[in-house]
């Protein structure tokens, strides 16, 4: 996939351009937009919120796939409406 082609499907499912990544993912039509540990996917997709999907901004330290010391950070979720919620925070 071309990076346009990846920026396209982002736009598509309508990820916050602020919370773009180099990890995207499509599973069970939620969108799941960076390092967002695999345990909060698995309770995501159980609870099946009314929402487009999850993400983790950036790069945090200490986030799946990130080496260094970890670092407090936000899991998040957001909706076609562009309304973004806290769904975890990891320490």
């Amino acid at each position: 996939m071309s990076y346009r082609q990846l920026v396209d499907f982002k736009i598509k499912h309508k990820v916050p351009e602020k919370f773009y990544s180099c990890h995207t993912a499509l599973i069970q039509g939620y969108v799941i937009e960076g390092h967002v540990p695999a345990d909060l996917i698995l309770r995501f997709l159980k609870e099946k919120p009314r929402v487009l999907g999850l993400a983790v901004p950036g790069m945090p330290s200490g986030s799946p796939g990130m080496d260094g010391p970890p670092e407090p950070y936000e899991v998040l979720t957001f909706d076609k409406d562009g309304k973004i919620s806290v769904y975890a925070k990891r320490q």
